[in-house]
C-alpha cells in the first residue's frame, strides 16, 4: 500500500529569491507567474495548506504595461469603512503617485483569501526603479 507524502514546514533555508523585470511586460501576465511563485506552485511538493513559496523582488514597476485603454478606464478602488467614503482613481494616477500599489494589487488579487494570503503577501517586494536594497541575495531572474 502506497502512502500519500506530505512535506515538511520549510525553512528559511529551503526559500530561494526571484527577481522580476517589470520594464514593458504586461501586468496580468507577470502578476500570474508571481503569484504562482509566491505560493509555492513551481516546485513538485506543493502542498495547498503549507507555505511552500519563495520570495519575489519585482524592479521596474513604474514601467509595467498595460494593454489597450485600461491606463484610462481601469480604476483603482479604495474603500475607507465609513459611509460614502468609497475612493476611485484611474491607474494613471495611481502610477504617478504610488507606481508599486499595481502589481502589488494585482498578484493578491489573484491569491486566495485564507490564514496564509498575508504571509504570502510579506514575501513579495515591488520597487518603482532598478534600485533595490536586496543585492547581497543570490536573486535567481523568474523566466516570464
Amino acid at each position: 500500500m502506497t502512502r500519500t507524502f506530505i512535506p515538511k514546514v520549510p525553512t528559511s533555508a529551503d526559500r530561494k529569491w526571484f527577481v522580476v523585470d517589470a520594464e514593458g511586460k504586461t501586468l496580468g501576465h507577470i502578476a500570474t507567474k508571481i503569484a504562482d511563485t509566491l505560493r509555492g506552485k513551481n516546485k513538485a511538493t506543493y502542498t495547498p495548506h503549507i507555505d511552500m513559496g519563495d520570495y519575489v523582488v519585482v524592479i521596474n514597476a513604474e514601467k509595467v504595461a498595460l494593454t489597450g485603454n485600461k491606463e484610462e478606464q481601469k480604476e483603482h478602488i479604495h474603500h475607507t469603512h465609513y459611509w460614502g467614503h468609497l475612493r476611485r482613481a484611474p491607474i494613471s494616477r495611481v502610477r504617478a503617485t504610488h507606481p508599486t500599489r499595481i502589481i502589488e494589487q494585482a498578484v493578491a488579487g489573484m491569491i486566495h483569501d485564507n490564514r496564509l494570503k498575508a504571509f504570502i503577501i510579506k514575501r513579495l517586494k515591488v520597487y518603482a526603479g532598478a534600485e533595490h536594497p536586496h543585492v547581497e541575495k543570490k536573486l535567481i531572474p523568474l523566466s516570464i
